[in-house]
């Protein structure tokens, strides 16, 4: 791996260059490095703004969506001038004038089971930006199909979650082996979100990953972290692999083939 940043690159990342743990190794970890972003709304916005700030060679983009003025609130990296666009070009056009280092790769659809393989397979990384459970399933069996790991975040008005998914620790199955039935959990659209808390989410989901590309620190594999952001508090419980786990257990999943994931994601064990 050739470790030459030219003069620009070398201003422009200065300040991981002289980091001891990163330098300009880790740097050039994060300008060779593949990232699938799943969702370019709340948690999207920051973690797209910050891989892209840090150098990460090539960020791909999952989103069907198109920007709403009601998604300004939150979702930082779009504009006023953006509503009525596709999240994925106003991503991409985001990305481009903040970092000339980034290659976006555009995927206007939405990942289900019959694409999911295919779009992580060529991923380093994998940060989970979904807003619901389905498409959160399919990201966790296909990453370990795939042996991608996953940073993985969650919202609810005041409250979020981070945890990452390694093909090695327990997945999102061992966590929640069975969405919560429908309705039971109301989207932001009908709760409300407080418009700062996916942006603390978004960038520790960033940070996960970044951490990953390198190969430093201690990510949140096996721990679930908890924000709470009317306390300012965090919070981290731990959580094993289950052996029984119908993906990652000892006779876990080889394909999705099979799974509903529009009625309630449930993995058949024979």
């Amino acid at each position: 791996m050739s470790l030459s940043l030219d003069a620009t690159q070398l201003d422009r990342y200065s300040r991981h260059v002289i980091l001891d743990d990163v330098g300009p190794e880790g740097q050039k970890r994060l300008l060779d490095g593949r990232v699938l972003v799943v969702g370019a709304g709340g948690l999207g916005a920051p973690a797209i703004q910050y891989l892209a700030a840090a150098g990460v060679g090539t960020i791909g983009i999952v989103d069907d969506d198109v920007v709403e003025r009601s998604n300004l609130q939150r979702q930082v990296i779009h504009g006023d001038g953006d509503v009525g666009r596709t999240k994925v070009d106003s991503a991409a056009d985001f990305v481009a004038d903040l970092n000339p280092d980034v290659d976006v790769e555009k995927h206007e659809t939405r990942l289900d089971a019959s694409n999911a393989r295919e779009l992580i397979a060529d991923h380093d990384v994998v940060v989970d930006c979904s807003d619901n459970f389905a498409t959160r399933y399919v990201v966790n069996d296909a990453a370990r199909i795939e042996e991608v790991p996953v940073s993985h975040g969650a919202i609810y008005k005041f409250e979020g979650q981070v945890t990452t998914l390694s093909p090695d620790g327990p997945c999102y199955r061992c966590l929640f082996p069975e969405p919560p039935e429908p309705g039971t959990v109301p989207d932001c659209a009908s709760t409300g979100v407080l418009g700062v808390l996916p942006g603390t989410v978004g960038c520790l989901q960033a940070t996960e990953a970044v951490k990953l590309l390198i190969g430093v620190g201690d990510p949140l594999v096996g721990r679930m972290l908890f924000y709470d952001a009317m306390d300012l508090s965090f919070e981290t419980v731990p959580y094993a692999r289950n052996p029984d786990c119908p993906v990652c257990g000892d006779d876990g999943i080889e394909a999705l083939d099979g799974i509903d994931y529009a009625a309630g994601c449930r993995v058949d064990v024979a």
